[in-house]
């Protein structure tokens, strides 16, 4: 079930990528709202907009925000974008893409024939703040000569156009090309399954590596399965099944105080142990091997499987910390910097430093 209220929009804030920040007011308070202006329309000040309340009231982390579902003041648009592929469908806010595999799409006839990824390195993560430390460490490495595609899957926030850092990230070129899959949508590239945004990564795309993440917002419980960022062993088994090589990003942190996350998380454990069923690569900073703290990890390693399952590698991930800094990227995770939890972006750092050592 939804909450709503009826607001009257104060302000226009800002409008960044098809996305509008609002200020609205709400039984005669003022509050902050969300409007995707491509799926909505436009706001303007003394508009009457439906709001989603729903986050807010429930004090929720995932969606912490009002969301305009309809404005009352222009109720009627058309839908101009050409395609047949409906995402979030059945939903009241099915929005219509033109899929990068269907015949209306210019790269249909390149779709039709890829079957493979041709071995090249696919960065798997769980969290969306893992994005910028892989690319940036592929740019470190390649000097910005690799081209990279970022997939962003359905386990998180739907709209891509949400995450201020995708934008920073292709302003700064540390990433080239954008697809979003399942309902995910607003990418450079839409495709209908995690598969075809792979292949359509490699052959429409022409990316030499890919990353692939949800975007912000994991949902995760205490329990073993009960979070979205166990896509990421089903995500592996997709790009040994295409002839990629797989690269999982492990969750480390040691500021993390919760038990089921600190040193190497239950995601990682739960996602690489027991989901993925086919091997990939799971690159270890090389500066958790020089401290007091690689015995937990290493025994957590053991003890889940990965280790026997999967190649642990020791990985400088210098190169991509240093990047940050030169591009004056701000990480962060979990409202955590990189020097308040300096182990979960270094591992994150070392997957883009691997993917450029196995690059075909």
């Amino acid at each position: 079930m939804i909450s709503t209220k009826i607001g009257i929009v104060l302000s226009v804030q800002n409008t960044i990528n098809g996305i509008s920040e609002l200020e609205v007011n709400i039984d005669g308070n003022s509050s902050r709202a969300v409007n995707y202006d491509k799926l909505t329309g436009p706001a303007k000040p003394n508009d009457r907009v439906l709001l989603n309340t729903t986050a807010v009231v429930k004090k929720l982390g995932t969606g912490g925000n009002h969301f305009v579902m309809a404005n009352m003041s222009r109720p009627e648009r058309d839908a101009a974008v050409e395609g047949h592929i409906m995402k979030l469908r059945y939903s009241p806010s099915q929005v219509k893409v033109l899929a990068v595999e269907e015949q209306e799409s210019p790269h249909y006839q390149i779709m039709s024939q890829a079957v493979s990824l041709q071995g090249i390195p696919v960065i798997v993560g769980t969290l969306h703040s893992m994005l910028a430390a892989a690319a940036a460490a592929i740019y470190g490495i390649k000097k910005g000569k690799a081209r990279v595609a970022y997939i962003m899957t359905d386990g998180a926030a739907l709209p891509l156009p949400l995450s201020k850092l995708v934008q920073e990230l292709k302003q700064k070129d540390l990433i080239h090309t954008t697809i979003t899959c399942g309902h995910a949508f607003g990418g450079d590239l839409e495709a209908v399954t995690v598969y075809s945004a792979l292949l359509a990564a490699k052959a429409v795309a022409r990316a030499d590596i890919v990353i692939v993440t949800m975007g912000p917002g994991i949902v995760g419980t205490a329990s073993q399965f009960g979070f979205t960022g166990i896509e990421q062993g089903e995500i592996i088994n997709a790009v040994n099944i295409l002839g990629g090589q797989a690269v999982a990003i492990p969750r480390i942190s040691f500021a993390d105080q919760r038990e089921r996350h600190f040193g190497l998380s239950h995601h990682s454990r739960t996602a690489l142990g027991k989901v993925a069923l086919t091997s990939c690569s799971v690159p270890i900073p090389a500066s958790l091997f020089a401290g007091n703290k690689k015995e937990l990890v290493l025994k957590q390693l053991k003890e889940s499987g990965i280790s026997s399952k999967h190649k642990v590698l020791e990985v400088d991930s210098n190169p991509g910390l240093e990047v940050l800094r030169e591009k004056g990227i701000n990480v962060k995770t979990m409202g955590r910097s990189l020097s308040d939890d300096p182990e979960f972006f270094e591992a994150t750092a070392a997957a883009g430093v691997l993917a450029c050592k196995l690059l075909p």
